[in-house]
């Protein structure tokens, strides 16, 4: 009598709970997918930097070994006069 009735079907929600638990597995290993694809294409492009600004070191090295008599990037000084003033 005190056990008589029969055990309810929850088969409904033990579907739909296995759907929500592989729904959200799935956006997670999508998660993972593209934040590795993006991580990829940061470090080929820090590798691009990096090249980069390794040529441009080498170029300004170069032209600093051709004219070692003046840093680059200076003007040498020149004496001002009053015909140079007036221009």
């Amino acid at each position: 009598m005190f056990f008589q009735e029969p055990t309810p079907d929850t088969s409904g929600y033990m579907i739909a709970g296995y759907t929500i638990a592989f729904l959200v597995m799935g956006l997670y290993v999508l998660s993972l997918y593209l934040r590795n694809r993006n991580l990829q294409q940061d470090m080929s492009m820090l590798e691009e930097l990096e090249d980069s600004a390794a040529k441009l070191e080498a170029s300004l090295e170069r032209q600093v070994k051709k004219s070692p008599a003046e840093p680059a990037g200076r003007k040498s000084a020149q004496t001002v006069t009053k015909q140079a003033r007036k221009k």
